[in-house]
């Protein structure tokens, strides 16, 4: 899967505004199917929303809001229940297992973990798929962008009323050079608010993309980050609610995608083409970027987004 998806502008409207029905699709899909509902994704290839239903009879519903239909085993909210009982255990968890997620494209649970410990991870977490991959680190270093404590970096990730939206782990590394903590949540979660001194000109944009919103895009869209290391990079919306395992603890609630991230670009922000704002850049590995969704960090201390 490219992580730069390389439309010109013209194909790059034209597909932001056909994730942006797919979400409204999966939205009123994900009520309507109720217990029957078993995920959605996004297709790249077909460029349409695919459903998963439990209940073979209610394809017909599927189909006629415009999505492909596909029937399967496990629903939505058994997935998350299995993803909740992994989380109830992760204490227990080798250290060898960096974290799970639960698949919606398969329809299965999958942990991820360091090479060559893959019997170890099945002797914990059971009948799962299990996917080898170098270890997550969150992102940050020594650097002079937006400075914590004089000696490391994060990024800005989203403008708020009063301030912007980051990465939690950030503020473990002292103040910031543009304001005081508004809050802060690591491990657990990886969310902070800087609350921006005096004379901050605070603009309602993600790289040149002005915000518009926060509703979350579905599995496979396409979205990109702004970050202080790697600029701005694209790619497209892997798994959601995935717990990681990081050396300094678990964070839950987690979205995969395939973005180029690095140290440094902790707290930017993710933003779909349509200017749905999606969430803060917390950590990964080369082949994958986690950001804690925005939803959450907007409603536990109660900001409001900046919209243009």
């Amino acid at each position: 899967m490219k992580r730069d998806l390389g439309l010109d502008a013209t194909e790059a409207r034209a597909l932001a505004a056909t994730q942006e029905v797919a979400t409204a699709t999966e939205n009123s899909l994900r009520t309507a199917l109720g217990d029957s509902f078993g995920g959605a994704y996004f297709d790249s290839a077909s460029r349409k929303l695919v459903v998963g239903v439990t209940d073979a009879s209610k394809a017909g519903a599927v189909t006629a809001a415009g999505a492909t239909a596909k029937v399967v085993a496990r629903s939505a909210a058994q997935l998350d229940s299995a993803v909740a009982q992994l989380n109830a255990r992760e204490a227990s968890a080798p250290s060898s297992v960096t974290g799970w997620y639960a698949d919606t494209v398969t329809n299965e649970i999958v942990v991820t973990a360091l090479p060559g410990t893959a019997q170890v991870a099945k002797a914990f977490a059971g009948d799962v798929r299990v996917v080898e991959a170098e270890a997550p680190q969150p992102f940050l270093k020594g650097g002079d962008a937006y400075t914590i404590g004089g000696r490391s970096r994060c990024s800005v990730g989203l403008t708020v009323r009063g301030g912007f939206v980051t990465a939690g782990h950030c503020a473990a590394a002292g103040a910031p050079s543009n304001g005081t903590w508004g809050g802060s949540s690591f491990p657990g979660n990886d969310y902070a608010w800087v609350r921006t001194n005096s004379g901050v000109t605070l603009e309602p944009r993600v790289g040149s993309v002005t915000v518009k919103g926060s509703t979350s895009a579905a599995t496979g869209a396409a979205v990109c980050k702004a970050g202080s290391t790697t600029g701005w990079t694209c790619g497209t919306i892997g798994a959601k609610n995935q717990t990681v395992r990081y050396p300094q603890g678990a964070v839950t609630g987690m979205t995969a995608s395939n973005v180029l991230c690095q140290p440094g670009d902790s707290g930017g922000g993710f933003i779909t083409n349509a200017g749905q704002g999606q969430g803060v850049v917390s950590g990964g590995n080369s082949s994958v970027c986690y950001f804690q969704p925005l939803p959450e960090i907007l409603s536990v201390y109660g900001l409001t987004l900046l919209t243009g």
